[in-house]
């Protein structure tokens, strides 16, 4: 380890901090689903997504740690084009991705605390909780609070698992997905839960940003090396913990269950109850708050997210460097906390149809940062010794090819087949 390599210790945060980012609907929600409806058959969905899509991820610490700037900095370098099209598919998305999890987070909140208060009111207080620790303005605070909570989960769901396998019937839980013809629904949410498997892929540039933000807050310097390790970590984690919630819908929910219930909090029953069949009754409350937890460190960070990319696109787009919050920030987190808040009042009881509007935009805009991520992990400003290899380049395009792939199945779903 060379001299100004942190410990490791020092070194995590921003890809705990990604982590719990991803590890939210799409795994709480999304791989629960899978799981219930198709038993295992979809486990190898998860992990090629998760696969696929690594690299584009993994742009974001590589860039920042290469250059000492954010992915932002590279896209501009691509041409100003680059940063319309990056405020274009943000905004596109933005909305309903924070809407989505706040909704699910209400669900959760509701079932845990009380359902006296109703699930829109819940969504705006969390909402509410999410800008006032935002308005501290330290990345740190973050950090720690999203540290916490992946701990919690992370251990609730590793024991839940342990205590299902032995009361699982593996003969009756399908290993294979149906064969052609696949009807509509299947591709749909095939289509969604790769979407947002493990997360959306702007969140790379996040990664980027909270990298360099841990930087200047803390003093621990953005290495290669550590950047990677935090980053491999967070990633690691949250496709394992994918996977899990996979196992432990089809353990406990698949056949049980005809499809994702309507309401929030009758999802958040759902799911606490899949727990506690495994762990038992006494377990309900640690479960809530795990799960409880998760949705709010995720509400926390998607929240936090947005605004950052916006304010940071901005100032690109200026010339300049952001390295404080500015009013773009402020504008952008109200903006956005009012906005989510007024679709979870419009999507109430509609919680499949809200996850998979937020899904299927995430997917359809995906490859488009992929191809960003590409060119700009590519460019001359990065030293030669940084750039990835010819395998990794490789590895890349086939990620890209994927999500066109995936981002197809969907458009040709929702509208080949309805022709």
């Amino acid at each position: 380890m060379s001299a100004n390599e942190p410990p490791l210790w020092k070194a995590l945060g921003p890809g705990l901090v990604w982590a719990g980012t991803a590890i939210g609907v799409s795994h709480l929600v999304q791989s629960t689903r899978a799981g219930a409806g198709y038993g295992f058959a979809l486990m190898l969905v998860v992990i090629a997504a998760n696969a696929f899509k690594y690299p584009a991820y993994e742009t974001g610490p590589r860039y920042a740690a290469a250059t000492g700037t954010s992915l932002l900095e590279g896209y501009r370098r691509r041409g100003t084009w680059a940063l319309w099209l990056f405020l274009a598919l943000t905004i596109s998305t933005m909305f309903t991705v924070v809407a989505a999890v706040t909704f699910v987070a209400a669900g959760m909140a509701s079932a845990l605390v009380t359902d006296a208060i109703p699930t829109w009111g819940w969504s705006a207080i969390l909402l509410l909780t999410a800008c006032g620790m935002l308005a501290s303005g330290r990345f740190q605070v973050l950090e720690r609070f999203m540290t916490g909570m992946m701990l919690l989960l992370t251990v609730s769901t590793v024991a839940s698992v342990a205590l299902a396998i032995p009361s699982t019937d593996f003969s009756r839980i399908p290993w294979w997905p149906p064969v052609p013809p696949m009807e509509q629904s299947h591709m749909l949410f095939l289509a969604a839960l790769v979407g947002w498997m493990p997360s959306a892929l702007d969140t790379a540039v996040w990664h980027s940003l909270w990298g360099l933000e841990k930087q200047r807050d803390q003093g621990v310097p953005l290495t290669p090396r550590s950047a990677k390790l935090d980053f491999d970590i967070g990633y690691i984690g949250t496709a394992v913990l994918a996977c899990l919630f996979v196992f432990l819908g089809a353990s406990v929910l698949y056949g049980q269950v005809d499809e994702m219930p309507a309401s929030s909090v009758a999802f958040a029953k759902m799911l606490v109850d899949a727990y506690t069949s495994s762990l038992g009754e006494w377990a309900r409350p640690i479960i809530l708050v795990a799960a409880f937890s998760t949705m709010l460190s995720t509400t926390v960070a998607v929240t936090d997210g947005f605004p950052r990319a916006l304010e940071g696109a901005v100032a690109e787009l200026r010339g300049e460097r952001s390295e404080g919050r500015t009013w773009v920030y402020w504008v952008s987190l109200a903006l956005c906390a009012l906005v989510a808040q007024a679709i979870c009042v419009w999507f109430l009881g509609q919680l499949k149809a809200l996850v998979d509007l937020a899904t299927a935009l995430t997917g359809l805009t995906a490859p488009m940062f992929a191809i960003l991520n590409l060119m700009t992990i590519l460019g001359d400003e990065v030293p030669v010794e940084r750039r990835p290899s010819p395998a990794y380049v490789a590895a890349h395009v086939a990620g890209i090819v994927f999500l066109f792939l995936m981002a197809g199945l969907y458009l040709f779903a929702m509208f080949g087949m309805s022709s």
